[in-house]
C-alpha cells in the first residue's frame, strides 16, 4: 500500500502538461534584473557597483548575516544599475541590472556534464561551500540551505527526507530534473547525508512519476531509500512528507527538526552536487512553462535574472486568451501584474491561464459544510481564520495557530461558496507574524 499523510488533502487536476518535454536550455537574454533578496532572511549586500565588468559566477551580493544567501552573476557583461524593480511579489526590491556581453565564466567553475561521484570532503567543508555557492531551497520557500544544515543546540537529525513528490498541478521541473539528472542528484543527496551526518535519506515521489521512480532507484546507494507515493495534494509540504515517509508527526509550531528530519528539495540536491563538485554557484534553475492554451509547455534551463517574457516566448508566445500569469502551480502560486519580472532562485514554473480559468466565481455565504475544515492537512479550521482575519482579531487569530498554516490553498479548493479563505489567511498570517517579531525584539 502506498504511503501517504493522514490528515486532508485534496485532489486538483494534475495537468502535467510538460512532463515528457526533456529539459531544454534557454537563451541567454540581453539584460537581467537579479534581486539581491531570492532568499527567506536579510537581502544579500551589493559587492559591485555600476560600470564593473562581471562573468558567470562572479559573486554580486554578500549574505547579510547567518539567514542570508550571497548572490552570483548568471550572465557576463556590465553592471548598468543599482537600482529597484518589482520580483514576483509585485513591490520593488534592489537588485542588481546587468547587461550581457558574451558568456564569459569564472575559471574554476567545470562546466563540463562529466559526472562526478567521489568526494573527499567533510560536513563543515561541504556546508562551506553550499554557504558561498548562495544555495537556497529550490521547492520555492528559498530558505538558505547551510542553515537548514546546522541544527540548534540539542537538535540532532536522524534522516534526511529529500522531496521529490512535485504535487502542485501542472509543474514537471522536478520530475525532468529526476529522469535526466539522477546520478548527479543522488550524489548532491550523500553530501547532504555527510553534511549532516546521518546515514539514512528517502527520496519521496508520488507514484504519478514511475519513470523517474525508476531511474531515482536506478542510481541510489546504500542509505538512500526511493518511497513511491500516493497521489494525494499538499504531499509536498515538510510536515506532510514527514508524516508520509516516517509517521512521525511534527507538532505545532515545531520545525521538522523536532522529529530528527531535515527536509530537502530534488532541486536543492542537484544544486549542492554543482556547488560541491562542479564549483558552481546557484545561477540558474529548471521552470516550468505551461498552460493548457500554450502552444509548446517547456521546461527549461534558465539563468536566474532572465524575464518571465523570454521563457513565455521560447514555450510559443503569449496566448492570446491568456487572463492570467501565475508564477508557480494554481494552488500555491501567485499572481503577477507583468511578465518583465525576473526568474529568481525560488521560480519553479510559470503559469498562463486562459480568461475562464482565471475568472473567479462569484463569492456566496459560508454554508458551514465543513469541507474546508476537512480538507486542510494542518486541522486547522480554515472558515475561522477566515473570519477573525476579515474583522482584524489577530489576538484570536495567533490562538487559533494560524502559523500552523501552510498556504497549500486546500480549503479555497474545496470550497463550494467559492470563498477567498486562504487570501484572507495570507493576510492574517502575514499580520500575526509581524505582531510575533515585534514582540520577541
Amino acid at each position: 500500500m502506498l504511503k501517504t499523510f493522514t490528515k486532508g488533502g485534496v485532489h486538483p487536476p494534475e495537468n502535467k502538461l510538460s512532463a515528457a518535454r526533456a529539459i531544454e536550455t534557454a537563451a541567454l537574454p540581453t539584460s537581467v534584473f537579479i534581486p539581491l533578496g531570492q532568499h527567506i532572511g536579510a537581502p544579500a549586500t551589493p559587492t559591485v557597483k555600476k560600470g564593473d565588468r562581471v562573468k558567470v559566477g562572479s559573486k554580486i551580493g554578500q549574505p547579510a548575516g547567518f539567514v542570508s544567501a550571497g548572490i552570483h552573476s548568471s550572465v557576463s557583461g556590465v553592471v548598468s544599475k543599482l537600482d529597484a524593480a518589482p520580483d514576483s511579489s509585485g513591490y520593488p526590491k534592489p537588485g542588481i541590472f546587468i547587461d550581457v556581453e558574451g558568456d564569459e565564466w569564472e575559471e574554476d567553475i567545470d562546466r563540463t556534464d562529466t559526472l562526478i561521484s567521489d568526494f573527499n570532503i567533510d560536513g563543515p567543508a561541504i556546508i562551506a561551500k553550499i554557504s558561498n555557492a548562495g544555495i537556497v531551497g529550490m521547492g520555492g520557500a528559498t530558505f538558505p540551505t547551510h542553515v537548514k544544515l546546522a541544527p540548534p543546540p540539542n537538535s540532532k537529525a536522524e534522516i534526511l527526507l529529500i522531496n521529490g513528490v512535485e504535487c502542485e498541478p501542472y509543474l514537471t521541473a522536478d520530475h525532468r530534473l529526476m529522469l535526466e539528472k539522477s546520478r548527479e542528484t543522488v550524489v548532491g543527496i550523500r553530501l547532504l547525508m555527510c553534511a549532516l551526518g546521518v546515514t539514512k535519506a528517502a527520496v519521496g515521489i508520488e507514484n504519478n512519476k514511475p519513470d523517474a521512480i525508476a531511474a531515482m532507484r536506478k542510481a541510489a546507494t546504500d542509505g538512500i531509500e526511493i518511497v513511491p507515493l500516493k497521489v494525494k495534494y499538499p504531499q509536498g509540504g515538510e510536515k506532510q512528507l514527514i508524516k508520509a515517509v516516517t509517521g512521525r508527526e511534527v507538532p505545532s509550531g515545531a520545525l521538522p527538526i523536532a522529529v530528527g528530519a531535515v527536509v530537502s528539495n530534488v532541486g536543492t540536491a542537484f544544486a549542492v552536487y554543482e556547488a560541491v563538485q562542479k564549483n558552481k554557484p546557484l545561477i540558474e534553475r529548471i521552470v516550468t512553462v505551461t498552460g493548457k492554451s500554450l502552444a509548446q509547455p517547456s521546461n527549461f534551463r534558465t539563468r536566474i535574472g532572465t524575464p518571465l517574457s523570454a521563457l513565455i516566448v521560447a514555450a510559443g508566445g503569449m496566448p492570446s486568451n491568456t487572463g492570467k500569469i501565475v508564477c508557480g502551480g494554481p494552488m500555491m502560486g501567485r499572481a503577477i501584474a507583468s511578465a518583465e519580472m525576473p526568474v529568481t532562485k525560488g521560480t519553479s514554473g510559470i503559469l498562463l491561464l486562459d480568461a475562464d480559468e482565471s475568472t473567479r466565481p462569484q463569492t456566496l455565504n459560508c454554508i458551514r459544510c465543513a469541507r474546508c475544515v476537512e480538507a486542510c492537512p494542518m486541522s486547522l479550521e480554515p472558515y475561522l481564520l477566515t473570519a477573525v482575519s476579515e474583522k482584524q482579531l489577530w489576538e484570536r487569530a495567533e490562538n487559533e495557530n494560524i502559523m500552523d498554516c501552510i498556504e497549500c490553498g486546500s480549503c479555497s479548493f474545496t470550497c463550494p461558496a467559492a470563498r477567498p479563505l486562504l487570501d484572507y489567511i495570507r493576510l492574517g498570517k502575514a499580520t500575526v507574524g509581524s505582531i510575533i517579531r515585534n514582540r520577541k525584539k
